[in-house]
Order: C-alpha cells, then sequence, then structure tokens
C-alpha cells in the first residue's frame, strides 16, 4: 500500500485525527518496519540482561559486578544464542548513571582473553586484552557519556548502559581451574546500579514493543547520527528521546503498524551477514560496530548477540540451499590441507548448534559431548599428506575417522560456525579463504 492508498483508506474508515496526521506525516507500515528493526538490539540486550541478572539459563551475571560462569557453555546454555564452546564467559551489566567503573584485568600472558564493553545499541564501544592492551593486564576506567574521563587508562561507553563480556580462553578441562584463577582477579568496582525495569520482548505485540523501545531510547539515547532514521520514522511517533503513545492510533492505525511488523520480521530472514566465498558466508565488515547497519545489526541480536568485529573475530556459517542449515544424512568432511591450515594468531574452532523455530542457535547433545573441534582439541589426526580433515557426521564415522569426528544431531537440520580468534591480515581481507565444506 502506498501513501495515496493508505490516506484513502484511513479517510473511508474514519480515523482518529492525531492518527491521521501521523498518517499524513509518511507510510505507517515502513515507518514501523524501520522501527523495529532498528528497536531489536536494544530489546535483545534488555532481555538477556534481565534474564541473566535474574540467573536464568545459566549464565551468571552482576549489576556493576561481575558474575562467571564456571564451566564451558553446553547443551544446556540457552541464555545467549550462538555460544561459543572454547572460552570460559565472564558478564557484567553496567550502570553508570552514578559515576565510572573501575575495571581490573588480571595478567595472562599468552593465553587469549578479551573484555568487551557494548553499548545498548550492541557496538563494540572498547575491547581490551590480547590484542590491543596485551597480556599484562591493567586497571582501566569507564566512563558513560558526559562524565568526566579522570582515572588511569580512560574507555567510553556510548550509553550509560551496557554489557561488559569478558572471554577467557580454556585449553581443556585441566584448564578450567587455572581460569577460574584469572576470573576471581578480574573485577568491576563502582557506584551500584539501579535494577532496571522490565521491558517487552521481540514477540510482543506493536504497541508494546514500541514503548518499551521507547523507555529504552530514553534511558540510552542513541547517537545524533541515527537522526535520519528517526526522520523516516516520524508518522509512528517514536522520537530518540523516547515517548511512544498507541493511544492516539485507532484499530486501523495498528493494524498497519502490525503489517510493518510482520514485514520486518520477514526482513531478518533475508539479511545477508556477507559475501559468500566456497561455500562459507563471510562477516561483514560492520560486525560488531553497526553504526548505522540497522538490519544487520537486528539478524545479529537474533542470531548472534555480543558478536566482537573481524579484527577481534571472525564468524563464519556454511552456505546450503536453507541458507545456513545441513541437511540429509551426511556425512560432511572440512579438509585443510597441510598449507591451508586457518590463518588466526589466537585459536580456531567448528561449532555444531541446533536451530530454533525462532532463528536462534544452541549446542547439541551428543554422545561424545564434543560441541566444537579446532586447533586445541586432543588427539586429532593428520593424513599421510599432512592434511586436517574435520568429519561432520550423524554417527561415528569410525576409523581414524573418529578422532577428528564432530557429531551431528541423529536427524533434522543443524547449523555450523566457523570462529577464527584474532585473524591474520590474509583472512580478514580475503587473500585467506576456508576451503570447502563438501559432502562426504
Amino acid at each position: 500500500m502506498n501513501r495515496r492508498e493508505l490516506l484513502a483508506a484511513l479517510a473511508v474508515i474514519g480515523m482518529a485525527p492525531a492518527a491521521r496526521a501521523a498518517a499524513a506525516g509518511g507510510d505507517l507500515r515502513a515507518a514501523a518496519k524501520a522501527a523495529w528493526l532498528y528497536g531489536l538490539a536494544p530489546i535483545e540486550m534488555a532481555a538477556a540482561r534481565e534474564r541473566m541478572l535474574r540467573g536464568r539459563g545459566g549464565q551468571p551475571a552482576g549489576l556493576n559486578r561481575f558474575g562467571h560462569a564456571r564451566d564451558l557453555v553446553g547443551p544446556d546454555g540457552v541464555t545467549i544464542t550462538s555460544p561459543n564452546n572454547d572460552t570460559l564467559y565472564s558478564s557484567a551489566w553496567m550502570d553508570l548513571t552514578k559515576g565510572p567503573l573501575t575495571l581490573t584485568l588480571p595478567p595472562t600472558g599468552k593465553r587469549y582473553v578479551s573484555v568487551a564493553g557494548m553499548n545498548m545499541f550492541t557496538d563494540n564501544d572498547f575491547i581490551l586484552g590480547t590484542r590491543l592492551t596485551g597480556g599484562g593486564g591493567g586497571t582501566y576506567t569507564i566512563v558513560g557519556p558526559g562524565q568526566a574521563g579522570s582515572g588511569p587508562n580512560v574507555v567510553r561507553l556510548a550509553t550509560p548502559h551496557g554489557w561488559l563480556l569478558a572471554r577467557i580462553l580454556v585449553d581443556g578441562p585441566q584448564d578450567l581451574a587455572a581460569v577460574h584463577g584469572l576470573q576471581d582477579r578480574l573485577t568491576l568496582k563502582g557506584a551500584p546500579g539501579a535494577a532496571p525495569p522490565a521491558y517487552a520482548t521481540r514477540d510482543a505485540p506493536a504497541g508494546a514493543y514500541f514503548a518499551s523501545v521507547a523507555q529504552l531510547l530514553a534511558a540510552d539515547p542513541p547517537p545524533a547520527t541515527d537522526g535520519a532514521l528517526f526522520e523516516r520514522i516520524a508518522a509512528l511517533g517514536l522520537s530518540p528521546k523516547g515517548g511512544f503513545d498507541a493511544g492516539r492510533l485507532d484499530a486501523a492505525a495498528m493494524a498497519e503498524i502490525e503489517a510493518g511488523v510482520a514485514e520486518a520480521r520477514k526482513a531478518l530472514q533475508t539479511q545477508v551477514p556477507g559475501p559468500a566465498v566456497q561455500g562459507w558466508r563471510y562477516p561483514r565488515h560492520t560486525l560488531g560496530a553497526f553504526q548505522q547497519d540497522y538490519g544487520f545489526r537486528a539478524a545479529v541480536a537474533l542470531v548472534g548477540l555480543a558478536a566482537l568485529p573481524p579484527e577481534e573475530a571472525m564468524y563464519l556459517q556454511p552456505v546450503t540451499a536453507r541458507g545456513r542449515l545441513l541437511e540429509g544424512p551426511g556425512p560432511w568432511v572440512l579438509r585443510f590441507g597441510a598449507d591451508q591450515m586457518p590463518a588466526v594468531d589466537a585459536f580456531w574452532s567448528l561449532t555444531l548448534y541446533r536451530p530454533t523455530p525462532d532463528g536462534q542457535f544452541f549446542l547439541v547433545e551428543n554422545p561424545i559431548r564434543r560441541y566444537s573441534i579446532g586447533d586445541r582439541t586432543p588427539g586429532l589426526k593428520k593424513t599421510a599428506d599432512g592434511a586436517l580433515e574435520i568429519w561432520i557426521a550423524r554417527a561415528d564415522p569410525g576409523g581414524e575417522r573418529s578422532a577428528n569426528w564432530l557429531p551431528a544431531p541423529p536427524s533434522g537440520p543443524f547449523s555450523l560456525s566457523f570462529r577464527a580468534y584474532l585473524p591474520t591480515a590474509d583472512f580478514q581481507d580475503g587473500r585467506y579463504r576456508l576451503p570447502p565444506l563438501q559432502e562426504a
């Protein structure tokens, strides 16, 4: 429905004056679609915060203090979509409204560690650790918008609230105790934060959803560079300072808005995360620092919340007839020639996930309790010519292949995610490419 058709329809059904004025400012359906996608990142951040602060889903977190996951994520880890099975997580939800926070990182030496400070729009405003600050540890002062930058090693968060997520590499069960010691020395200090209110989720009706987006925008104002977006959605009545009054809109207007939301949900399924090369989908350069790439930001919030930018980690998924889902009996093999090993300065892994009906991904239970496989997996066997073959199969492939088996579920679709932490420049700019995944 174009603008002229919409106005004619509204005139026929006798829309309320305030709603008529809103519709005259633009297409409600298009505005609702754009606004729903724009708001999904803060909505998903608020939902993750609510789950974690209330201890649901097995992923602990505190408000202005760290909570630590003491075990690698398994199939019961359903708090955050697409978790890794390589690092232990330490999480803190930040409230900077009462002043800066002091973050202390212990020395980690050559062990990979990253501590990402994400604003409520899911951009990584800063990342501390191996790549940028080294393994010597240190004390840092986290300040919010408009706050004085006093204190040691100031880093700034673009919103008054946000998420601090640490990842510390674990080299198997025998390494857990050492990582626990590092977690215990990872601290965050500052004024106690205020418990956040409850917000609507992505499944809420449009009125409740946009009311919560308005609340979130009031608590964490967007950057001025989002101004053009708010001009485009002016018909909806959602402003960068918050505020959304569903009561000013009658049933016909709300029907248009719900139609726009339905289109937004469909649009999520068509978001292309990046270019496809040799059967793998590579990340866009805006991953983890999305700026005005709102559709991509929304898609990542749904399937990979808290993704790091490509210079810190690259996430690749297979390209299939069903998007990224693999089906059929298999098996599949990923073969790295002796001179084709992943080009990384930290580590790499391949993780297998089951999809949920709403498009999220979680680990799959299997008989050998192996959820990922990579350069640190003990006992991997190479072929006579020095190649490494990873076998993704629904049943044990047998023989020498068993050592390199990544179990798939007995039936149904699944997906894979290849992670490269600290990818080299060759990997980032495309000179190095993953070999194709092949059905054996």
